[in-house]
C-alpha cells in the first residue's frame, strides 16, 4: 500500500522555485486545453494497490522498429519467367528470414515538431537540446515558446534553417549529437508502476495524466520531474516503491498520457475512497471513479 500527499501549501513559492517554466502564460496553457484546478492549499494523502513487474526502456534513439526485406520480382516474358522470378521471390524472402536481415524504420520521433504539439517526441527533443546546452527549462512534453527559441539556436550553431521548428533535417542532426536517454520518461513510468501498477490500464494513465496536469497548472512545478519529486506528494517516491522495475504498460500508459491523453479530464489529485481518512480529500467534488481512485480536482 502508498499514500501520497497532494496538497498545495505555498503555490507562491512553488512557482518562485521554478521561474524558468515552458507554459509562458495562463493563456498558452488554457490553448492546451488541460484542465486547470481551484486554489487547493491543503495536505491530502491517498492511497493505491499494486502487484507486476518487468521493464519496457525504447528512447527517442532506440525506438526503431524493424521491417522485414521482401523483394518482389516481376517479369512479363511467359509462364516460364514467370514462375522463375516467384522462385527468385521465394528464395530471397528465404535467405531474408534466415539471416534475419532487417531494415530500421526512420525514428518516431524523424517528424515534424513545432509550436503547439504535445507528445512523448518533445519530451525528448527537450532532453537532447539539455544534453547540448540549448534548453535550460524544466521538460513538459510541450513544445512552446521556450522550446522553439532553443531549436532556433541549435539549428543556428548547426547551419540549418533556423526557423524554430523541428523538421527531418533538425532532428536527424540532433540525433547525430546527442542521444536521448528518455530518463524523463522512465521517470513517469516508474511512478505510474509504483502508484497504480494494481490499476487498469486506463487507470495508469489516468495517473500519469495527473502529473501532466500539474504540470499545467500554475499550482504546481512546471517540469515533469519536479512534479514527481515535489515533496510529499507521492507515497511510491517516500517507501521506495518509485525504484521498482516498471512494466511494459507502465511505459505505454506514460507514452500514452505525454501523448495528451487524459481520462480525468483535467484532475489534480487522485485518492482512494476505501482507505482514505482525509476529510479534505473527501469534501472534493469527483469528476469520476476509475477502479480504487476517485478524481479531483
Amino acid at each position: 500500500m502508498m499514500k501520497n500527499n497532494i496538497g498545495m501549501d505555498q503555490p507562491n513559492e512553488i512557482n518562485e522555485k521554478n521561474m524558468i517554466s515552458e507554459l509562458d502564460s495562463v493563456s498558452e496553457m488554457k490553448e492546451m486545453k488541460v484542465g486547470v484546478g481551484s486554489n487547493m492549499n491543503s495536505n491530502e494523502r491517498t492511497t493505491v494497490d499494486s502487484t507486476n513487474e518487468g521493464l519496457d526502456q525504447l528512447t527517442f534513439a532506440d525506438n526503431m522498429e524493424p521491417i522485414t526485406v521482401s523483394r518482389k520480382v516481376t517479369h512479363g516474358k511467359g509462364n516460364m519467367a514467370g514462375k522463375r522470378a516467384g522462385r527468385v521471390s521465394m528464395l530471397l524472402g528465404a535467405c531474408a528470414l534466415t539471416l534475419g536481415l532487417t531494415v530500421a524504420a526512420p525514428s518516431a520521433g524523424a517528424q515534424k515538431l513545432e509550436q503547439g504539439v504535445r507528445s512523448e517526441h518533445v519530451l525528448q527533443l527537450q532532453e537532447q537540446l539539455s544534453d547540448l546546452g540549448y534548453f535550460d527549462a524544466g521538460m513538459t512534453g510541450y513544445y512552446g515558446t521556450i522550446t522553439k527559441g532553443a531549436v532556433r539556436k541549435f539549428q543556428q550553431a548547426q547551419g540549418l534553417s533556423a526557423d524554430g521548428v523541428a523538421g527531418p533535417a533538425t532532428l536527424n542532426r540532433l540525433n547525430k549529437k546527442a542521444k536521448a536517454e528518455g530518463e524523463t520518461l522512465r521517470q513517469l513510468a516508474k511512478l505510474i508502476h509504483g502508484e497504480a501498477r494494481g490499476e487498469s490500464f486506463e487507470g495508469q494513465v489516468a495517473v500519469g495524466a495527473v502529473v501532466l496536469n500539474r504540470v499545467h497548472s500554475s499550482e504546481f512545478p512546471s517540469s515533469i520531474s519536479k512534479v514527481i519529486f515535489q515533496k510529499g506528494q507521492f507515497t511510491a517516491i517516500d517507501d521506495g516503491q518509485f525504484n521498482t522495475k516498471p512494466t511494459q504498460t507502465s511505459y505505454r500508459a506514460a507514452r500514452k498520457a505525454l501523448n495528451g491523453a487524459d481520462p480525468t479530464n483535467g484532475a489534480l489529485y487522485y485518492y482512494n475512497p476505501k482507505i482514505a481518512t482525509s476529510v479534505w480529500s473527501k469534501s472534493r467534488p469527483t469528476l469520476l471513479t476509475i477502479g480504487q481512485h476517485d478524481f479531483t480536482r
